[in-house]
């Protein structure tokens, strides 16, 4: 799974990597956490272009009763994305680019378990592939939601973890962000591990464990 990541990039990084306009301010993170807000980038349906939106992290069917079954669904697996009840009406229709400069996952070594950061080689910040939902309370206001969805381990990630997020090529975005696009099949085969050659990774401090430490103390490399 997915449960940690970073965006360390500024707005106006943000806006010319990934072709956006007028993006709204926002400080660096270091360890976002599931139901926090992050940025992500979809389609405007009024200008068909692309926005940079914050959205709340752990996805919430239109059709939920309870803001709760968000917290189950912060990660969607790419083998049944198309298919699950939970995603599949996003997975069709509701897909977004969310930001990143890089995520954390914990391998286990022996009875520990040791926090490892993963980003792309060259720094610059990438795209998990994410869907995102429009919810309705019976009471209060609306909330717009994501997840991210993950696949099989590439050779970098395969003794880390048994999961790792999809991150998109730039060459797919527009496809991914199309919501008139909806060809199951095109769009899983862009849900694929990413290239290892692309990607680095390190051990750092046990500090991210804990979600309300959110420094770049979070990303130094630890000697372990």
């Amino acid at each position: 799974m997915c449960g940690r990541f970073a965006q360390t990039a500024t707005p106006e990084l943000i806006a010319e990597q990934f072709a956006v306009t007028d993006p709204p301010l926002f400080q660096p993170r270091y360890n976002i956490a599931p139901s926090q807000t992050i940025a992500a980038i979809r389609i405007d349906p009024d200008t068909a272009t692309r926005t940079l939106v914050m959205l709340r992290w752990g996805l919430i069917p239109s059709w939920a009763q309870d803001a709760k079954i968000g917290n189950q669904c912060i990660n969607a697996k790419a083998e049944t994305v198309a298919e699950k009840p939970s995603f599949r009406s996003a997975f069709k229709k509701r897909r977004c680019l969310i930001v990143a400069t890089g995520f954390y996952e914990w391998q286990v070594q022996g009875c520990a378990k040791q926090p490892i950061w993963i980003g792309l080689r060259d720094k610059r910040p990438f795209a998990f592939a994410g869907l995102w939902e429009h919810w309705q309370p019976t009471e209060g206001e609306p909330l717009e939601t994501c997840t991210i969805i993950t696949t099989e381990p590439n050779n970098l990630m395969a003794p880390i973890h048994n999961r790792m997020p999809v991150i998109l090529s730039s060459a797919s975005y527009d496809q991914w962000l199309d919501p008139t696009f909806q060809h199951v099949e095109p769009l899983k085969a862009l849900l694929r591990p990413y290239p290892s050659e692309e990607l680095t990774a390190y051990p750092v401090s046990t500090l991210v464990n804990n979600p309300r430490h959110d420094a770049p103390q979070c990303l130094e490399q630890a000697s372990v």
